[in-house]
């Protein structure tokens, strides 16, 4: 891994659906060049959109919204959980965050579908990005390419 790779682990088995949408838009390059379009310290950062705006994303289930899927086990314990991005209950498309903290209030409501494993010290430097009024970062952070390493739902 570069000094810039921030290395996930997807909870594939628990989130199959979502698992799926994330690693097809990992393999097709629907993720590479996205910008961190909202970062808000202590909370989380956000990407997936390829428009840049946060309001844009499809999901691969024919660009329409899909259904959380919530598991009570996997809970926004930890800094570093990744999951989906919404704007309500099953409005699931491509956007995505990685939280900053532990983030209890969201546990039930969001589903949790993978975590960071390494690359720790990459989520420290996204954290202190310069932002402004909207959360956004004022300089453009990207998504450089996504690589999966295995991926237990490819045939």
């Amino acid at each position: 891994g570069g000094a810039s790779d921030l290395k996930l682990e997807i909870h594939c088995a628990d989130c199959p659906r979502t698992a799926e949408n994330f690693l097809a838009h990992c393999a097709s390059g629907y993720y590479d060049s996205c910008v961190f379009h909202r970062c808000v310290k202590g909370f989380m950062i956000q990407t997936g959109d390829p428009s840049g705006t946060g309001r844009g994303g499809a999901s691969v289930y024919d660009g329409k919204p899909f259904g959380d899927e919530i598991n009570a086990h996997l809970k926004f314990s930890q800094r570093g959980c990744v999951a989906m991005a919404n704007s309500g209950p099953n409005t699931n498309m491509s956007q995505f965050f990685v939280s900053f903290g532990k983030l209890p209030h969201l546990d039930g409501k969001v589903g949790v579908f993978g975590r960071v494993i390494d690359g720790h010290g990459v989520l420290d430097s996204l954290e202190r990005l310069v932002v402004d009024e909207r959360d956004r970062p004022v300089r453009d952070v990207k998504i450089e390419r996504v690589t999966i390493h295995a991926n237990p739902l490819a045939t």
